[in-house]
C-alpha cells in the first residue's frame, strides 16, 4: 500500500524537500556551521582587498597570534560547557610568563624546569577555582575575578613593573621555529584542540562534562561525580593559560607584566562565537576553534586594510554583535522547529 493511500480524505501530504534543501538545512542547524562559512567569507573578501593578506609572512603572524587567542578559548570553553566562567585566563597567562622568566633569569633555574613548575603552579590554580566553586559554591565569576586581580598584582610585584630580559633560547625555541612554514606555536594550538576534540567527543568523561553542564542536579543523581568534572575543566583552562604565557615570551623574547590584558574577553567571545552557551552544556570544539579563527581573520585583516586603529574596535564589535545575534536566531528558529 502507497504511503498516499494512508492519508486521511482531508489530508494534505507533506512536501517532499530536495537533498540540496536538506543538506542546507542541516548545515544551518549546526552551530558550527555558520562561524565557518563566515571564516570563509571574511578571508575571501580581505584577501581580495589587501594583497598581503595571503602572504607567506602574514599567514604566519596569524597562526603565532591565533595560537595565543585559541589556545585560551579551548580552555575558557571547557570551563562555559559545566556553566561556569574563568575570567582569569588572560591574567594568569601573563602572570605565567613572568613567572617563568623569573625563575628561569632570576632563580637560575633552566628553562625546562621553570616552564614545567610554571604549568603545575597554574594548573594548582585552576585546582583552587575548581574547588572553591564546588565544594564553597563561590559563583565562578567572583573566584576567577579574585585570581585576576591577584595575578596582575603578583606580576608587577614580581617585576616592579620592569620587562624580565636574557631568558634561556628555549623559550624563543618554541614560539619562533616552524616545522615546514607552518610556526610550532600553531602546531601546540592544533594539538589542543585534537586532545579537547577526543575527550568531549569520543570519552565517557567528555560526555559527563555536557552533561553537567545540561543539568548539574540530575548528573549529581545520575551517580556523575560532579564536582571532579568540574574542577577539572578550572585545572584544564589554568594549564592552558599557563602554556599561553610561555609561548608569549618566547615570541617576544622578555617576560613583559603588562601581557595579557583584556584576552580573557577575547577567549570568552571566541568561544560564543563558535556556538558555546554561557549556560553550559551546548557547544563543540570545532565551532570553538572555527571562532577563535574568526577572530584572528578579522583583526588581521583590518590591519592589512589599514583600518585605523581607533575604528578597528569598534568593526570588531560590530562583526561580533551581528555573529552572535545570527547564532540566536538560528538557535530559537531550530530549537522551535524541533519541538
Amino acid at each position: 500500500m502507497s504511503a498516499q493511500s494512508t492519508l486521511a480524505p482531508n489530508e494534505v501530504a507533506p512536501p517532499r524537500r530536495s537533498a540540496a534543501s536538506t543538506l542546507a538545512r542541516r548545515l544551518a542547524a549546526s552551530p558550527e556551521a555558520g562561524v565557518i562559512i563566515a571564516c570563509v567569507v571574511v578571508f575571501v573578501a580581505i584577501a581580495a582587498n589587501a594583497e598581503t593578506y595571503t602572504a607567506v609572512g602574514n599567514l604566519q603572524v596569524m597562526g603565532r597570534d591565533l595560537s595565543q587567542v585559541g589556545i585560551l578559548a579551548i580552555g575558557e570553553s571547557l570551563v562555559i560547557l559545566t556553566g561556569g566562567i574563568d575570567l582569569s585566563v588572560g591574567a594568569l597567562a601573563g602572570l605565567a610568563g613572568i613567572l617563568a622568566g623569573w625563575m628561569n633569569v632570576d632563580e637560575g633555574l633552566p628553562a625546562p624546569v621553570a616552564i614545567l613548575l610554571t604549568l603545575l603552579i597554574t594548573a594548582g590554580v585552576g585546582l583552587w577555582h575548581g574547588v572553591m566553586v564546588t565544594r564553597l559554591n563561590v559563583p565562578p565569576f567572583v573566584i576567577t575575578l579574585v585570581t585576576y586581580t591577584v595575578a596582575q598584582g603578583t606580576a608587577l610585584a614580581i617585576t616592579s613593573g620592569s620587562p624580565i630580559n636574557n631568558l634561556d633560547p628555549l623559550f624563543s625555541n618554541l614560539s619562533q621555529y616552524y616545522i615546514g612554514q607552518v610556526p610550532v606555536p600553531a602546531l601546540f594550538f592544533v594539538g589542543a584542540a585534537a586532545v579537547a576534540w577526543f575527550v568531549l567527543e569520543r570519552t565517557y568523561v567528555g560526555r559527563q562534562i555536557y552533561a553537567v553542564g545540561g543539568n548539574k542536579e540530575a548528573a549529581r543523581l545520575a551517580g556523575i561525580p560532579t564536582g571532579r568534572r568540574i574542577t577539572s575543566t578550572y585545572v584544564a583552562s589554568s594549564a592552558l593559560a599557563g602554556l599561553v604565557g610561555v609561548l608569549v615570551i618566547g615570541r617576544m623574547n622578555v617576560a613583559d607584566p603588562s601581557v595579557g590584558a583584556g584576552w580573557e574577553l577575547t577567549a570568552i567571545a571566541a568561544a560564543v562565537v563558535g556556538g558555546m552557551s554561557l549556560s553550559g552544556g551546548e557547544g563543540r570544539i570545532a565551532g570553538i576553534a572555527a571562532g577563535a579563527i574568526l577572530l584572528e581573520f578579522i583583526t588581521n585583516g583590518l590591519l592589512a586594510l589599514k583600518v585605523s586603529p581607533y575604528d578597528q574596535q569598534v568593526v570588531q564589535g560590530a562583526v561580533l554583535g551581528v555573529a552572535i545575534l545570527l547564532d540566536r536566531a538560528r538557535a530559537r528558529y531550530f530549537g522551535r522547529s524541533r519541538s
